[in-house]
């Protein structure tokens, strides 16, 4: 009975985190773009169900083996599974209760915060410090502080350069034209490349080898970009841009133009986004699932439903209530046009993406935030909120220790209500 109430408690519980991701996180994939006035919100969903789903199902399975298994160890488990569950499930509802608060007062925190600090606390309180890795622990923690400023440098180099060799050239629109197919080309063939890479090394037979594998999937890669950039090059050779007045200059044209690009970085880091923080609600959950069948040390594939449920749960949440976290990644730090936007975005993508391949759960909203800033010290100080950056930052000190209290209370409690069932 207690096996069949958790269960189901974890798959609703895992599903309300995933909405709870997509409500505050997807702003990260989507707000600058919003923000630049490049989409509009309906096409923003559109596209990030898109992709969010294919980076969540594709690649979604190598930091959710860390959430899983790489912050307390589970051997101290291995003869008491029901603990372990519970205390997956808490980590879930703790973290989840924690975001929505946080996303109805519009502050975009860290989900990866959130549900390791609140597996972390459920560990404590179980089994005491002695349960917590804390010698990976430390690299997930240095990656937190790392990451933002990769994303930060990557976007203040990316901007700096389009805005010297593009924007302040004495021929914009001759540059442009070079630069916005070489970066479609190039944003395509990452994200066909971290797709193939999962998809072939998972279905392709055991008699080709490693080395096949990656070269089926670089040659696709290099394919597809070749074509992005064929078609991105015919798009802006045969279209004049709309919206824009007659006499508008050069730089205006530009700026449409890497308003394309922008997009398709937008669901480059959708798609990155999905790689890593669908782990934040499927890990737990598929901690819980092999805790009630008695595998809590053993690791196993993440099933392809948990993955699909996941990424599911993170589209309907961004449809339902992304609107208000989006409006402070957006509009808020800082001015965004097209070209600032491609440059945050590609900044964070990429950092996101690698630290996904990896297994490390990073924080997404961290390393965009660092990205936008960079984007905006570029321009120099004058041109950030810094108020909306103290508020956001003040947001991320509080994140860990309130999912881990939550985690705790919620623990004690579903301990207390099991006995009596």
């Amino acid at each position: 009975m207690q096996d069949y109430l958790i269960n189901g408690l974890a798959i609703a519980t895992g599903l309300y985190m995933a909405w709870n991701i997509g409500a505050n996180d997807v702003a990260n994939s989507f707000g600058t773009s919003i923000g630049s006035r490049t989409l509009t919100f309906k096409k923003a969903l559109l596209l990030a169900a898109i992709f969010e789903f294919c980076g969540a199902f594709f690649c979604g399975s190598h930091v959710a083996d860390t959430i899983r298994g790489g912050i307390v160890f589970p051997e101290f488990f291995v003869n008491s599974p029901m603990d372990f569950a519970i205390g997956m499930l808490s980590a879930l509802l703790g973290a989840s209760l924690w975001l929505h608060l946080a996303t109805a007062l519009g502050k975009p925190v860290s989900t990866t915060h959130a549900i390791i600090g609140a597996v972390v606390g459920f560990g404590v309180i179980s089994h005491g410090v002695d349960s917590i890795q804390w010698h990976k622990m430390t690299g997930i923690t240095l990656s937190w502080f790392i990451s933002p400023v990769v994303g930060g440098v990557l976007g203040w180099i990316t901007y700096h350069l389009i805005r010297r060799y593009v924007l302040r050239s004495h021929h914009p629109l001759k540059q442009a034209r070079v630069v916005v197919p070489l970066g479609t080309g190039l944003v395509m063939g990452i994200i066909v490349l971290s797709a193939c890479k999962d998809l072939f090394f998972r279905f392709l037979p055991d008699c080709f080898s490693l080395s096949t594998k990656w070269l089926i999937s670089s040659g696709v890669a290099l394919l597809s970009a070749l074509l992005a950039g064929l078609v991105s090059n015919a798009m802006i050779s045969t279209r004049r841009p709309v919206n824009l007045p007659e006499d508008g200059s050069e730089t205006d044209v530009a700026e449409q133009w890497f308003g394309w690009l922008q997009i398709l970085t937008a669901c480059y880091m959708s798609f990155a986004h999905g790689a890593n923080d669908v782990a934040n609600a499927i890990g737990p959950l598929v901690g819980v699932s092999q805790a009630l069948s008695g595998a809590v040390i053993k690791a196993a594939p993440v099933p392809l439903w948990i993955l699909g449920l996941g990424a599911l749960g993170i589209v309907a949440g961004l449809a339902m209530y992304g609107h208000k976290v989006i409006e402070s990644v957006g509009r808020k730090i800082t001015e965004i046009t097209p070209t600032r936007g491609f440059a945050a975005q590609f900044g964070t993508a990429t950092t996101v993406l690698v630290c996904s391949l990896l297994g490390l759960p990073i924080s997404t909203t961290f390393v965009l935030v660092g990205a936008v800033l960079g984007v905006g010290l570029a321009r120099g100080v004058a041109a950030i909120d810094l108020r909306v950056v103290r508020g956001i930052f003040m947001s991320w000190l509080i994140t860990l220790p309130a999912s881990a209290i939550g985690a705790i209370v919620i623990y004690r409690l579903l301990k207390i209500i099991l006995q009596l069932v």
